[in-house]
């Protein structure tokens, strides 16, 4: 009775569990699925559903339409199973709705578990998706389980027969001794560590879906309720080295400036959802005489949702960590933008000082041995291990803003090892994309004596678990930046009357930081490329280029200003006719009010990233256009072009391409650009900034709690080379 009560439970978990696998890998697939079928386009439904197959327990899948008839299939989807038989099944009632069906079958000597999932669009029915799941592994664990239950069950009936009373309870003490080790991993019977592990992470999977299906969209509330209940509301202390407010001097008075920032601009909404402290480098000609004694100020001014601790930094500390090795070395190396990386002895050692300065400032703001910790971007590449000494029971976030190179460009750094241990102190370190992600772990193998876990998609150095995770950043949803800002027809005639245009201008526009990464050269070819190829924009077309000035101190970023500033005047020569110029360079930092007075007076916004780690500009215009009109074209290289499927996806190395690009965007007609702006903003609607924090405090939470569950507490690592001196 007790061995048939626990095989049945067994099976239970195990068929919920593999149900609630094929739900969620076809309501990721959905949206794409949708897609395809409306068009039609069968091959790519099938490699859609190709890649639902690459979870190795899915052996095939596939769609059929309302006249159950194939749309597509994977060629290990069972011969035996049809759409024929399976529409009896999801749609029992002929004419009535389509219902998710599951059962459990043998096909080949074994069991297979099917399912069918309608698909369904806009409430339109379209058909519905079957997949099909091995079941073998469950028949394993359940036969092991069986086996272990009725040894352990007859080892106790001879115990208990055989000897008295004491040396029964001795016996049972034994029993349940090794029973905990068994299941909390013993040397012996490893294979019960598995069986814990899913439903540990079925039981945290199915809390948090429950939590998605009520919360509906992610805001700063229910950010803010996610880390009182996931986290116990520890106070967040979050470290970059750009801060959110900068105070300079101009005169007698004081100005505030937002800087000219995709961490800033993602980050400062989390901050004010979730409270806290930002520790960052004090950077600004006033920013000490608006600080206190410890560099501490409240900000937003005037509001004061968080603090704001700076760090000051001397002109070497800055020169050597800043400008030397994060920017002269880590960011060349991460982005393949052709420009050479370099690293000297002397800026590494400014690096690492500059990191353990953070860490002491961070460890300084926390208020609890399991502090929320999130450690942001290339410039603190060792502070999470440096932290976790201090505080072995933290729970450190951090998140490469950048791309991540694969390891042979990686190696190409002299201390690639070290950078990968000081990461590897964190808790959860997050990238944009699963390639970067897959970087991270190939360099990991190459040049650390260290366990991948592939199943957790993990990193396991001296005991510690550092889980490695996309996590697709964003932009607060809706714009705070919209509140105040004049309707689209005022921003345009705003923009033309201020650069001198005709009334009926065509506008293009692109903003970014003056660094060599962005493309803004390869952007103002494509501009020129674009009037030679279509000259009835000549006189008409301007593109408006705001080009905040960055690293200066720099050589390669002042050498591109030089360039840019000539091919510019170049342009302007050839195209300009009396007061029109088809070139506007604006070098100069522009707030945030102004670069969305910009978005939403343009036709066309051009993102051109030669490599980028997601480029929140092309959210930013996206946010900006509450009027569905506009046209983004969009470089193929940004994590962005994965998520804004709306934009004209293009390769900015190809000139000829960009132009075309340019010249569709221009001449499209209202209808296509409101379908594709209004799709790109229900995603970054559901996508938001408030969405990836929460994501990230979700694992970190689940993390904990396995934690806990499994008996194990974070060890404090020992020191390992260089980085933790």
């Amino acid at each position: 009775m007790a061995s048939t009560a626990i095989e049945a439970t067994g099976r239970r978990w195990f068929e919920r569990d593999t149900e609630m696998r094929g739900r969620l890998a076809v309501t990721m697939a959905r949206e794409g699925l949708a897609r395809h079928w409306v068009q039609a386009d069968h091959a790519a439904m099938g490699r859609l559903l190709v890649d639902l197959t690459r979870d190795e327990r899915i052996m095939g899948a596939l769609a059929c339409g309302l006249d159950l008839r194939p749309a597509a299939a994977t060629p290990g989807f069972p011969p035996g199973l049809d759409c024929a038989s399976l529409g009896a099944r999801i749609r029992p009632d002929p004419g009535g709705p389509l219902q998710e069906w599951h059962s459990v079958q043998s096909a080949g000597g074994g069991r297979v578990h099917v399912s069918a999932f309608p698909l369904v669009e806009e409430d339109l029915p379209l058909g519905f998706v079957a997949l099909v799941h091995d079941m073998s592994y469950a028949d394993r664990r359940e036969s092991l389980a069986q086996r272990f239950t009725l040894a352990a069950l007859v080892l106790l009936a001879v115990g208990t027969a055989a000897a008295a009373a004491l040396a029964g309870q001795v016996a049972w003490r034994r029993w349940n001794a090794e029973m905990r080790r068994q299941i909390r991993g013993g040397h012996r019977r490893r294979e019960f560590q598995p069986l814990l592990r899913d439903i540990q992470e079925l039981a945290g999977r199915l809390a948090t879906e429950a939590t998605e299906e009520k919360g509906g969209l992610w805001g700063p509330e229910r950010l803010h309720q996610a880390l009182r209940r996931h986290l116990h509301g520890e106070k967040v202390v979050l470290v970059a080295n750009r801060e959110p407010y900068i105070h300079e001097r101009d005169g007698d008075q004081v100005r505030v400036l937002h800087p000219a920032s995709g961490l800033v601009t993602a980050l400062e909404p989390v901050m004010q959802a979730c409270s806290g402290v930002w520790v960052a480098h004090g950077s600004g000609s006033a920013d000490r005489e608006t600080a206190d004694a410890k560099g501490r100020l409240a900000v937003p001014p005037g509001v004061g949702s968080y603090w704001l601790r700076r760090v000051w930094l001397s002109a070497e500390e800055e020169q050597g960590y800043y400008f030397g090795f994060a920017n002269e070395g880590l960011w060349p190396l991460s982005h393949i933008a052709h420009t050479r990386p370099s690293f000297r002895r002397e800026d590494w050692e400014h690096y690492r000082t500059v990191n353990r300065r953070f860490a002491d400032a961070a460890a300084e703001e926390v208020d609890s041995p399991d502090a929320v910790v999130l450690a942001q971007d290339y410039h603190f590449a060792l502070l999470p291990r440096m932290l976790r000494e201090r505080l072995a029971h933290a729970t450190i976030l951090t998140f490469w803003h950048i791309p991540w190179p694969n390891a042979e460009r990686l190696a190409i750094c002299p201390w690639a090892p070290e950078l990968l241990e000081g990461m590897l102190g964190s808790s959860i370190i997050g990238f944009h994309t699963q390639l970067h992600c897959n970087n991270f772990l190939e360099a990991v193998d190459r040049f650390l004596e260290a366990r991948i876990d592939r199943e957790q998609q993990g990193v396991v150095l001296g005991g510690h678990l550092t889980l490695v995770r996309p996590y697709p950043i964003s932009i607060e949803w809706p714009s705070r930046w919209l509140q105040g800002i004049p309707p689209v027809a005022e921003c345009r005639s705003n923009l033309i009357a201020q650069l001198g245009l005709a009334p009926d201008a065509l506008i293009g526009v692109g903003v970014d930081r003056l660094d060599y990464t962005k493309g803004i050269e390869e952007r103002l070819m494509a501009v020129e490329r674009l009037l030679e190829r279509a000259p009835h924009l000549q006189g008409r077309f301007t593109f408006v280029q705001l080009a905040a000035p960055s690293r200066t101190r720099i050589g390669p970023y002042a050498d591109l200003a030089r360039r840019v500033e000539v091919l510019a005047d170049r342009i302007n020569a050839r195209f300009s006719r009396g007061s029109y110029r088809p070139v506007a360079l604006l070098r100069e930092h522009h707030e945030p009010p102004a670069v969305f007075r910009s978005y939403r007076a343009a036709d066309v916004c051009y993102v051109s990233s030669l490599h980028d780690g997601m480029n929140l500009v092309a959210k930013e215009f996206v946010a900006a256009r509450d009027d569905n009109r506009g046209v983004l074209v969009l470089s193929s290289f940004t994590g962005a072009a994965r998520e804004m499927t709306g934009a004209l996806i293009v390769n900015p190395y190809d000139i000829d391409q960009a132009s075309s690009a340019l010249l569709l965007a221009l001449e499209m007609d209202e209808d296509e650009q409101a379908d594709r702006m209004a799709a790109m903003r229900a995603h970054l609607a559901e996508f938001n900034v408030y969405r990836w924090a929460g994501r990230m405090v979700v694992d970190a939470a689940r993390l904990r709690q396995r934690d806990r569950l499994s008996g194990r507490l974070v060890p404090r690592l020992r020191p390992r080379g260089p980085a933790a001196t």
